[in-house]
């Protein structure tokens, strides 16, 4: 009946707020029609009034402004005191819906947990002929097992999202092969301060700092038709159908403080002759430089053919030994089986000033020369599998 209806108070903060929710392209429309609600109010218009502007039941509309009357006074409180996000969320929560029961769940926890191991399960071991679950496979899977008596694909895939689970999407990651900690942070330090040496050897010493490694595999795909041009009212066409040309190997030298791609290598091969090759053609992009090249372990990175050429551009005129053949294999002149950590009588020698980064005894390096041994020669030991990386440092 007309002045029963509840008598509400705004302040000019809330006013804006319940003025910018009505406005804003953004807001629910729960929101926009209760935020009205509590302005029409405040301009002293009735429920039917009120109802029949903002289409609503006129006794919906004496529900919110009998909720806003109640909690108007913890409004004021949080107006006086947080900060003006927090006021706005607080008014939101006010005009929004209370949490509901709902319907009582249909699955029991063991239910779903056991649907969740399941999607955690390679589809193969259920005899589906699939490399990854589907939410209606999984649902199909559950009632065969007998895990539910029926469940839809939409309901697996809540619970799904509700465990942060994806068994329809993968990444690569790569395996460490490092098994010691310690062993394994000395080589990623030893790396990364080569990088971050890189910027000042650059400007001070005229050193170049590369990033080198390979793209095997490329694909050279010739299309049999022109491409047409674009033109107006249409699209650039692009002949669908190609001719194989084999594959090619991409060798590239990604200069880590300029971040350009010097000297890149095309070829069918990535041999050991092919890699010292690509090395020389990249010093000679500057000859008076010094240089050095981050590698991975891959074995035409630290060939007898590598150290070979790089003696004879240091000109480095010494005997350099025999070429390691494997890791069990015999040394020149030895028998195969050497036990494990023995050192030939003639190993393969390196420059002084070539630095094998991911050797875990760097201190070694430093020892060498302080017992004056001569500097063009440093014993490379055999490296252990799954080494990080390689850094080979080249001077004039």
């Amino acid at each position: 009946m007309p002045g029963s209806a509840a008598k509400l108070l705004i302040t000019e903060r809330q006013q804006a707020v319940l003025r910018h929710i009505v406005a804003a392209p953004t807001s629910p429309v729960r929101l926009v029609q209760r935020a009205e609600i509590i302005l029409r109010a405040f301009a002293k218009e009735e429920n039917q009034t009120i109802a029949a502007a903002i289409a609503l039941d006129p006794t919906a509309v004496g529900l919110w402004r009998r909720r806003w009357v109640k909690a108007w006074p913890k409004l004021i409180q949080i107006e006086c005191t947080a900060t003006q996000a927090a006021f706005r969320r607080a008014i939101e929560d006010v005009l929004s819906d209370r949490p509901r029961s709902g319907h009582p769940g249909k699955f029991t926890p063991e239910q779903i947990t056991q649907l969740l191991a399941l999607a955690c399960e390679p589809p193969e071991r259920s005899g589906r002929p699939i490399t990854h679950w589907t939410y209606q496979e999984l649902a199909d899977e559950a009632k065969n097992r007998g895990l539910v008596e029926s469940i839809s694909a939409a309901q697996v895939g809540r619970y799904l999202r509700e465990a942060d689970l994806r068994p329809h999407k993968s990444r690569y990651w790569l395996n460490a092969k490092e098994k010691d900690p310690q062993q394994f942070q000395q080589k990623v330090e030893a790396v990364c301060d080569a990088y971050r040496e890189a910027p000042r050897l650059y400007e001070e010493e005229n050193t170049h700092t590369v990033c080198t490694d390979e793209m095997t595999g490329l694909q050279a795909l010739e299309r049999i038709a022109a491409t047409l041009p674009m033109k107006p009212g249409q699209t650039e066409c692009r002949e669908f159908e190609y001719q194989r040309h084999g594959t090619t190997t991409l060798i590239g030298n990604f200069h880590v403080v300029t971040g350009q791609l010097l000297a890149p290598t095309l070829g069918p091969t990535r041999t050991e002759a092919v890699f010292v090759q690509h090395v020389a053609q990249t010093v000679a992009t500057d000859p008076e430089a010094s240089w050095v090249f981050v590698v991975d372990n891959l074995n035409i990175h630290a060939s007898a053919g590598l150290v070979e050429w790089t003696a004879k551009t240091c000109g480095l005129e010494q005997d350099l030994g025999k070429k390691r053949q494997a890791r069990r294999a015999a040394f020149a002149g030895q028998p195969a089986g050497l036990p494990g950590g023995a050192r030939p009588s003639h190993p393969l020698r390196v420059l002084a000033e070539a630095y094998v980064v991911a050797e875990p005894d760097r201190d070694r390096l430093r020892h060498d020369h302080a017992e004056g041994r001569p500097a063009g020669q440093l014993h490379v030991r055999n490296r252990p599998e799954g080494e990080t990386a390689a850094v080979h440092r080249l001077l004039q």
